[in-house]
């Protein structure tokens, strides 16, 4: 036992240190993690002795599994709406904060790297994976959206795999993850301590390798045509017919896939991931998110797939919606413009 915060931040050599230390839980994030982090980055902003922030996380498990969405679950179920949108537009200022950060922030992100975690280690500046390291933005199975940012990671993958891997909720490793613009260099975790001895003396973001290769190859750049074909179509019928037609083991699984997630959360996915293509700042992305975070506890299918895959893990979510029965209303509504009194402030991040 360890009498250590979950979200432990302090100075070392020439820079700011941020580790996850809640590795029972697989480091997901909670709201008094993020305000830690926030808090920790403004201190560190404008100080002279920190040239860099390092994040890291105890345990080899999980850098960050994803956000603590238990309470928001519960005090849904209370009747209580409030409590997860004031979560989400907390966390969503502290997402941007990362990424707009002016020193380098680097990530070493090893295990589970979903949702929330995703949205701390993926917008850092230095985003270093090894061979542990498995990334995803799972929501679509718990009837939510890939947000904390993850829709400008998504829109600026390559061709349509944004698409695939945000309505799919793809897990991948290392080199996929770099081809898809989650993580920017491979180094072997046996090197880490040594590299970030070697940032925490310099404080300089150089010593990190570069052209590494994982030992595993990735699998996303030999299907991309195939993805491009079905996930470049006008919208989710299309992308259900293309792959109907095209048969092949990949198409086959991705449908099987498709079918068991949240139709609603895939079609808002996809209109997300293309609104955000055409803005590609982390602050839009955010603010388009939250559009639909803001309404989901609520109106989504948000509940019901957290029960089922995490409250009474019984696998098998009673969906709103099939993809054959979704209303372009509903994912219209929830889309909408968010209102004056629940914007993001910005203002310091």
């Amino acid at each position: 036992m360890t009498d250590l915060p979950t979200m432990i931040a302090r100075k070392e050599g020439r820079v700011g240190r941020l580790t996850f230390n809640r590795t029972a839980a697989l480091n997901a994030l909670d709201n008094e993690m993020a305000e830690v982090i926030e808090a920790a980055l403004d201190r560190w902003r404008n100080d002279p002795e920190v040239a860099a922030v390092l994040i890291d996380a105890a345990g080899d498990r999980a850098f960050c599994a994803g956000g603590d969405i238990a309470a928001i679950y519960h005090h849904g179920r209370a009747g209580d709406f409030d409590i997860g949108p004031r979560f989400w537009r907390d966390e969503y200022r502290m997402n941007a904060k990362i990424a707009e950060y002016p020193k380098p922030i680097v990530a070493f992100m090893q295990g589970f790297v979903m949702g929330g975690g995703v949205g701390v280690g993926g917008h850092a500046s230095h985003r270093v994976v090894g061979d542990t390291t498995q990334i995803a933005m799972p929501e679509t199975g718990i009837g939510l959206i890939p947000d904390v940012g993850g829709t400008r990671i998504l829109a600026c993958a390559p061709g349509r795999v944004g698409e695939y891997l945000g309505l799919t909720g793809g897990r991948i490793g290392a080199a996929d993850a770099i081809y898809a613009g989650f993580a920017d260099c491979y180094a072997p975790e046996a090197e880490w301590e040594a590299l970030k001895a070697r940032l925490i003396e310099t404080g300089d973001p150089g010593v990190l390798p570069q052209g590494g290769q994982p030992a595993t190859p990735g699998t996303l750049a030999d299907l991309r045509a195939e993805i491009d074909a079905a996930f470049g179509t006008a919208d989710l019928h299309g992308i259900i017919a293309a792959l109907e037609a095209s048969g092949t083991e990949f198409a086959t699984a991705t449908l099987k896939t498709l079918r068991r997630n949240s139709a609603l959360s895939e079609a808002a996915t996809l209109a997300l991931v293309r609104m955000t293509r055409a803005n590609p700042t982390i602050r839009a992305a955010l603010e388009n998110e939250f559009r639909f975070t803001l309404r989901a506890v609520e109106h989504s299918d948000f509940l019901e797939g957290v029960r089922a895959q995490i409250i009474d893990k019984d696998r098998k979510p009673q969906w709103k919606y099939t993809l054959d029965t979704l209303p372009d209303a509903v994912v219209a509504a929830l889309l909408e413009p968010l209102p004056a009194d629940w914007q993001i402030d910005f203002a310091d991040a």
